[in-house]
C-alpha cells in the first residue's frame, strides 16, 4: 500500500512526540505501551475494562484511545490516565459541525463523552455506567490536572513545533526547486 506523506504529517508526528514527552514528564517515567513497564501498565488498564471496549463493551482487538485527543487541536498527553481500550469502530471519533464565524462551518471531532453517548445510543443508564468507569480510570491513573497556564504553554509549544516543522519542509521543497532549476539551466 502506498502512503502519501506530507510535511503536515511529519509536523503532527512531532507534536505527538512532544505530547508523549510532556506526558512522561508528569508521569515521571517512560510510557512506551509497546514494551516494558509501559506495556504492563497498558495491560492493567485493559484488565480494568475486562479486556473490552470502554465505549461499546465488545470483546475485540483493542486499541489505545486517548480520552483527550492526542493531537494539535486538543493536546491530550500520552499518559496512563488519558488512555482507555477501544475497538477500532469506537476509536474512530465522530465529527460535528461548528460555526466558527457567520456562514463558515468547520467539522471538528466530538469529545469522548459525546462519542460515548453516540455509541450508547442515548441509553442513559449504560452511558452513566461506562462514563463512571472511564472517569475512575482517569483518576486512578493520575492524569494531571493542568492549570490554565500549563495548558496554554503546551498549546503554544505544540503549535510552534507544528508550524516550524511544516515550514521547514516547505522551505526544503522551495530550495530544491530553485537548485534544480539552476542545475537544469546550467546544464543546458
Amino acid at each position: 500500500m502506498t502512503t502519501y506523506n506530507t510535511y503536515a504529517d511529519a509536523a503532527n508526528t512531532a507534536v505527538r512526540a512532544f505530547l508523549t514527552s510532556v506526558g512522561e514528564h508528569y508521569l515521571g517515567a517512560s510510557f512506551n505501551t509497546g514494551s516494558g513497564s509501559g506495556k504492563k501498565r497498558w495491560d492493567v488498564i485493559k484488565e480494568e475494562f475486562d479486556n473490552r471496549c470502554a465505549y461499546c463493551n465488545t470483546k475485540a482487538k483493542l486499541q489505545i484511545e486517548h480520552i483527550v485527543m492526542f493531537n494539535r487541536t486538543e493536546y491530550g498527553l500520552h499518559h496512563p490516565g488519558n488512555i482507555v481500550p477501544t475497538c477500532s469502530d469506537c476509536n474512530n471519533r465522530q465529527r460535528k459541525e461548528l460555526e466558527v464565524s457567520p456562514g463558515k462551518i468547520k467539522k471538528i471531532y466530538v469529545n469522548w463523552e459525546e462519542q460515548l453517548a453516540i455509541v450508547c445510543k442515548n441509553d442513559k443508564t449504560t452511558f452513566n455506567q461506562r462514563k463512571k468507569k472511564i472517569e475512575k480510570s482517569i483518576k486512578d491513573n493520575n492524569y494531571p490536572e493542568l492549570s490554565r497556564n500549563e495548558e496554554n504553554s503546551i498549546r503554544v509549544m505544540a503549535e510552534f513545533l507544528y508550524q516550524r516543522i511544516k515550514q521547514s519542509g516547505d522551505n526544503a521543497d522551495m530550495l530544491y526547486k530553485e537548485l534544480d532549476k539552476s542545475f537544469v539551466t546550467e546544464n543546458t
